[in-house]
């Protein structure tokens, strides 16, 4: 089990080996929310996955829980509307409609950013909120909208970019050094940004070991 006393090398590689087995026991869908008032009860924590629409978050949290189709990846920006739940055995895992464009009437995509709001605002049991951005896109005035208000709310968040494979190594280096000087002037960023692709697996392993520290409070 992780603990302070191991060096910095040894925690890292121990978080690593913790998370390989966190989703031995498959998340299961648990239900939608469309309202805050229907938010689950209890204490169990939550990990909230939040992006621009067709960020790729639904393929990121099939390929680090290891569930084909558990989230619903579509072509379609927009397709999720509702606060879904995926219980683990002691969390939830919380994926979030996508903000900005959305092929949904105006009113839909008010009334579902409203409920993003208002549940990151509000809910004591959020551990933090994995921020997804698109790595060909960069952080977009969108983003740095909701960065500001998880700065407000005091409501931990970490950056993680996805679809690395779909740019050259350069590029990528360049959009990860911009992300982090943007993320070092916003006081709820986590320092430590992930470099993620659904496809080739890169950074999956990664981003299970922030559940583990997350779930074990280091």
């Amino acid at each position: 089990m992780p603990n302070h006393s191991l060096s910095p090398e040894e925690l890292t590689n121990t978080l690593l080996k913790a998370g390989k087995t966190l989703f031995q026991t498959k998340p299961t869908f648990r239900l939608s929310v469309n309202a805050v008032q229907d938010l689950p009860r209890g204490n169990k924590k939550e990990i909230a996955f939040a992006g621009r629409s067709n960020v790729g978050k639904s393929s990121l949290i099939n390929a680090v829980t290891g569930v084909k189709g558990l989230a619903r990846a579509s072509d379609t920006p927009g397709r999720t509307q509702s606060l879904n739940f995926f219980e683990a055995d002691s969390f939830f895992l919380v994926d979030l409609p996508g903000y900005g464009y959305a092929a949904a009437p105006e009113k839909t995509v008010q009334s579902w950013t409203r409920l993003i709001h208002d549940y990151l605002r509000g809910r004591v049991q959020l551990a933090r909120v994995f921020l997804l951005i698109d790595i060909r896109h960069g952080i977009k005035k969108v983003d740095l909208n909701i960065m500001k208000m998880l700065d407000s709310a005091a409501v931990s968040y970490q950056l993680i970019l996805t679809k690395a494979d779909k740019v050259s190594k350069k590029q990528a280096e360049d959009i990860f050094k911009k992300t982090a000087e943007i993320a070092a002037s916003h006081v709820a960023a986590y320092p430590e940004i992930i470099l993620t692709s659904a496809e080739s697996g890169l950074g999956i392993d990664e981003t299970r070991a922030q559940f583990v520290k997350l779930l074990k409070g280091l």
